[in-house]
């Protein structure tokens, strides 16, 4: 053997031994910590063989440290690599969520935060913004905004569909005090707003008895407590007589699932399933009531394609044990569960990790519940929170299932 084909012989075998050593290290098995909501921490094993990633990323910086004109700013390169690699899993609800962006969410699910007060969703033919609802007392409501406006641009900019409605509502979210442009379109008029942020409360509950003793609660959206809120909005109508209740779910979008299986319990007989999740590792698990139900008199529960999540768990549950009428059009078809995993660093993974069904099993997510009855609004109608009485065939179908009981 001469002497070049043993050198070749010879970076060959070190070539070998130097890939099975980046091979180990690249791959070491780390602890990676989290803090979860409830305050506990927690440590996953996470094997770390995103070394490819690293050397793109290093490599990109390379070039932008030497040719890039502007400021680098550190923190903003380091949320957007991670937004994207979490955002590229495909699931569009999955989102990394930033340390400021998560202290946001928390003071929107205890029901209070710094903004102009209203809540949004998009129309699915037309990927416009519209205004369900300005909160009651809200600097939005004061300012005229109205159930049916179309938001067409926030400070100047224009936004349409899912994507854009957050981006719009960060844009509208904001520091106490300050100042806020908004476009909207109501009918064929445009008009524009200044709106001054302030603190606003929640109230995503409201009640009232209607005509012969039906009771009528609006639920917009599963909030931190609103299961008692609801329990005692039911109390009070309970006290002025009502004898069958509508739960009106129509633009409700979810919210904490827990809330809603509360409200479910108050209604289903104990034992009975209210929902069945499924993990990754395919591991059932069945919720059931625990209570005795403290509502025991008719009830209807009005739905439309814009209840989703939360919403449809109620639906299910209620559907399915036979205590509830469903009246209205398809629901939206949101059946997972995200959990938010808080990081030691103050931001969050929003990462869907169960699907939900109804108490017989049967799939929601991408279908959708269909109710018993259907029923369409007129097409003049917006499907907001501020139809005309007369206009609301929903509404008024509900009441004249009731009158028939």
């Amino acid at each position: 053997m001469n002497l070049e084909k043993r050198q070749k012989i010879y970076r060959s075998i070190m070539l070998v031994i130097l890939s099975v050593l980046i091979t180990f290290i690249t791959t070491t098995v780390v602890l990676y910590k989290y803090l979860k909501a409830d305050g506990n921490i927690k440590y996953i094993l996470v094997s770390d063989n995103d070394s490819s990633i690293g050397a793109e990323i290093s490599k990109l910086r390379t070039i932008i440290d030497q040719y890039y004109l502007g400021e680098i700013d550190d923190e903003k390169l380091k949320e957007g690599a991670i937004s994207g690699y979490i955002n590229a899993l495909g699931d569009e609800y999955t989102a990394y969520i930033t340390k400021e962006e998560y202290d946001e969410f928390q003071a929107n699910i205890m029901g209070n935060y710094v903004g102009i007060g209203i809540y949004m969703s998009v129309y699915k033919n037309s990927d416009e913004i519209v205004i369900i609802a300005p909160i009651k007392n809200s600097p939005a409501e004061k300012s005229g905004l109205k159930s049916g406006d179309i938001i067409t641009k926030v400070n100047g900019i224009e936004y349409s569909g899912v994507d854009g409605m957050e981006i719009a509502s960060d844009q509208i979210k904001g520091e106490e005090g300050t100042t806020v442009d908004i476009e909207i379109k109501r009918n064929e008029e445009i008009l524009n707003y200044t709106i001054t942020r302030e603190k606003v409360i929640m109230n995503p509950i409201t009640a009232e008895v209607l005509e012969n003793n039906i009771g009528y609660i609006q639920l917009i959206s599963f909030d931190e407590n609103c299961s008692q809120e609801f329990k005692e909005k039911y109390e009070e109508l309970q006290i002025k007589g009502i004898k069958s209740l509508i739960i009106d779910l129509r633009n409700n979008g979810g919210g904490i699932v827990q809330e809603a299986l509360t409200i479910a319990d108050y209604i289903v007989p104990k034992y009975k399933t209210l929902m069945v999740t499924v993990n990754k590792t395919e591991n059932e698990v069945t919720e059931i009531a625990e209570q005795e139900p403290i509502i025991t008199m008719p009830v209807i529960v009005l739905v439309n394609e814009n209840s989703a999540s939360a919403s449809e768990i109620l639906v299910g549950a209620l559907k399915e044990n036979g205590c509830a009428k469903i009246v209205g059009t398809k629901t939206f078809g949101k059946g997972v569960i995200q959990e938010i995993l808080k990081l030691a660093d103050g931001s969050a993974l929003k990462l869907t990790t169960e699907e939900y069904f109804t108490p017989n099993r049967n799939k929601i997510n991408g279908v959708g519940i269909d109710p018993d009855v259907i029923v369409e609004l007129p097409e003049d109608v917006l499907p907001s929170y501020s139809i005309e009485r007369t206009k609301d065939t929903q509404l008024n179908k509900a009441i004249e299932l009731l009158k028939e009981e």
